[in-house]
């Protein structure tokens, strides 16, 4: 048995299929299949069910392909040890971050991380909230950008900071003569919110709880962007975090932002990893990179200055000379 069968096992048991799998571990499929008819051999039991079209594992292949899981991320975690004492701010470190945070937190912090942390390589992961917990227990991530609160008592957590809610609405609705509103308020609303999977669902809805709101479910948008965009249409509103309605995100002249003048809805956003890694101290300093925003970034919106009028100059007085 050696480390490589371990890797083919667990790749298996993520793709449920010999070709995607041996592509992932990029051998050939024939290879793959070999090392793991061996690997069976060796512990006398079935490991995988084998039909035309679907793989499936048996109970004694699920539970080794969980400990072989294990025994990879603590073979990584050992590998980054060694290279870390060495020189604990140079490499790489895979990072993951969801999506409805990515885009709209990274401009801020990357150009900060590349100055703090030069040799460094970041190497970003963008994936939905419940996909980027189980890379990280699998040690395929070093660290995650996560919205708290995380239940699972292998990851350290370090809050980073509190992003407030704004209510988007349409320059046509009733509430876009005003810049705040109550939480109340909100309770007469039905929000278009994202589809399931989404982090940032589960805290939209988080907030309708709270205020009575309801969903709009007729329609349930696949991004942030694409929500947006469904209020600029005018099919109603929804709740959207602070960063992705600051610059460098382009403002929209079909929305109207509203902040939240008494309870002030936010989500907690913070970064995990596991207590076991090797890599705590490090990510301990990079997090405190991601906490030192840019003054002012997470305060609530404000609406650009109206236009003054401009008075016309009175003409000169005619003189008595001309």
């Amino acid at each position: 048995m050696n480390l490589r069968d371990l890797k083919y096992l667990v790749a298996l048991a993520d793709h449920k299929h010999f070709g995607r799998a041996a592509a992932a571990c990029y051998v050939s499929q024939p290879t793959l299949s070999t090392q793991i008819r061996k690997l069976e051999d060796e512990l006398g039991v079935p490991l995988v069910e084998r039909a035309p079209r679907k793989v499936m594992l048996t109970p004694a292949g699920r539970e080794a392909a969980e400990r072989a899981r294990r025994i990879v991320a603590e073979v990584e975690q050992m590998k980054e040890a060694a290279r870390r004492s060495q020189d604990p701010e140079a490499g790489a470190v895979r990072l993951g971050i969801f999506p409805t945070l990515a885009p709209y937190l990274l401009p801020h912090v990357v150009p900060r991380v590349r100055a703090r942390f030069p040799q460094l390589e970041l190497l970003l992961v963008e994936e939905k909230s419940d996909e980027l917990f189980a890379r990280l227990r699998e040690g395929k991530l070093d660290a995650a950008i996560l919205a708290l609160p995380v239940h699972d008592e292998q990851l350290h957590t370090e809050f980073l900071f509190e992003e407030p809610f704004v209510l988007a609405v349409p320059e046509t609705h009733p509430l876009s003569k005003r810049r705040t509103l109550t939480l109340d308020e909100l309770g007469e609303q039905r929000l278009l919110l994202l589809e399931d999977g989404h982090c940032l669902r589960e805290q939209a809805l988080d907030v309708c709880r709270l205020s009575g709101a309801l969903e709009k479910t007729e329609f349930r948008a696949t991004s942030l962007e694409t929500l947006r965009q469904m209020v600029a249409a005018n099919v109603g509103v929804t709740l959207l975090p602070t960063l992705a309605v600051k610059p460098p995100v382009a403002r929209s002249d079909n929305i109207h932002l509203l902040s939240f003048s008494d309870s002030h809805p936010s989500r907690s956003i913070a970064m995990a990893w596991r207590r076991s890694s090797a890599m705590a101290g490090f990510l301990e300093r990079l997090a405190q990179v991601f906490r030192d925003l840019p003054p002012g970034l997470l305060s609530p919106v404000e609406e650009p200055p109206t236009p003054r009028s401009v008075v016309p100059a009175a003409p000169p007085p005619r003189s008595d000379w001309a």
